[in-house]
């Protein structure tokens, strides 16, 4: 390694060059929280570990996020990233956005960076539609990582899913005590994992008024704006910028949430206590979601076996102000 190279990475990590030196050379006299952050160091900085040091693997993680838009990933971002430090890793934050880098290319880069593992939330394993070429590739590197929500059948990792099928039967149920009879629902795309479960769970329930949308505040709009002129009094959205559409979708008709249609959305994210009226949600328990997730990708790690299982959490419905009975 070069001189100023050398001093590029003991800057970084506030040590000697001397002892940068000593840890690419293998020698002793260096503590393991020095030698673990050196190596950090060269990921980051994008360098080449030397031959014999390659084997190790960084205390890096990837964090591999569909968007920032929606709040419930920032949220869990959150989560994860502080699971993550108290577990002596760092986080790397990838976020997918139109036209950006893709999650395939991300992983490359990760790769690059020798991380310990991936946990990925809201990717393209829960679109049966999308490539999944690179998730093949990380079960051929046994690479250890973590799925956050359904995924397709035929990727053997472990999961930490939110029970779309109960969330389903508490905003239904909920509706049809406070008496609606005309129900609609806005789903994401028809090849998205768990919002097909929902579909499945909403015929369970009775059936009823079904719409797919791309998942923004603009696609829920569109999607209600049909639901509304077929006549629903209440709308079930898959995820709460699709509900703050379907909200506006209701005014723009020039009728009124909760008196003409009711709307319940799904996450319970940032600030739906602050919209008007305040969110009727079915809240996923970000929290406990999170730190199972890191749990679980610590001890692959670790080299424990952890069993390619899906972990179902109970989500929760938060009854406010955007759900009333019907007319």
């Amino acid at each position: 390694m070069t001189q100023r190279r050398l001093a590029e990475v003991a800057a970084k990590v506030g040590v000697s060059e001397a002892t940068v030196s000593r840890v690419l050379n293998g020698k002793p006299g260096v503590s393991d929280a020095t030698r673990s952050a050196v190596l950090t160091a060269l990921d980051v900085l994008g360098y080449e570990r030397p031959t014999q040091l390659r084997g190790e693997r960084a205390r890096l993680v990837g964090l591999v996020l569909p968007e920032l838009q929606n709040p419930i990933f920032p949220a869990f971002a959150d989560v994860v990233g502080n699971a993550l430090a108290q577990r002596g890793f760092t986080p790397v934050l990838c976020t997918r956005t139109a036209g950006g880098v893709t999650e395939a290319e991300y992983l490359e880069l990760l790769l690059e960076q020798h991380v310990s593992g991936i946990v990925f939330a809201g990717g393209l394993y829960a679109q049966k539609d999308a490539s999944h070429g690179h998730y093949q590739q990380m079960m051929a590197r046994k690479l250890p990582a973590v799925l956050v929500n359904a995924a397709i059948d035929d990727l053997a990792f472990p999961r930490v899913s939110c029970d779309d099928a109960v969330a389903v039967e508490q905003a239904y149920g909920h509706l049809v005590s406070l008496g609606h009879k005309r129900i609609g629902v806005v789903l994401g795309p028809p090849d998205h994992v768990p919002s097909q479960r929902k579909l499945q769970a909403i015929e369970k329930c009775g059936g009823a008024d079904v719409e797919h949308a791309m998942f923004s505040l603009e696609g829920g709009q569109a999607a209600a704006t049909k639901l509304v002129q077929r006549g629903v009094t209440a709308i079930i959205c898959a995820s709460d910028p699709l509900a703050l559409g379907a909200i506006r979708a209701v005014r723009r008709a020039g009728l009124d949430v909760p008196k003409d249609v009711s709307i319940i959305g799904y996450d319970d994210s940032a600030f739906m206590t602050c919209t008007d009226p305040p969110l009727t949600t079915v809240r996923q328990p970000i929290e406990a979601m999170g730190r199972a997730a890191v749990e679980l990708l610590a001890n692959q790690i670790s080299g424990n076996a952890v069993a390619p299982d899906e972990l179902l959490f109970e989500p929760e419905l938060v009854v406010r102000a955007s759900s009333a009975p019907a007319r």
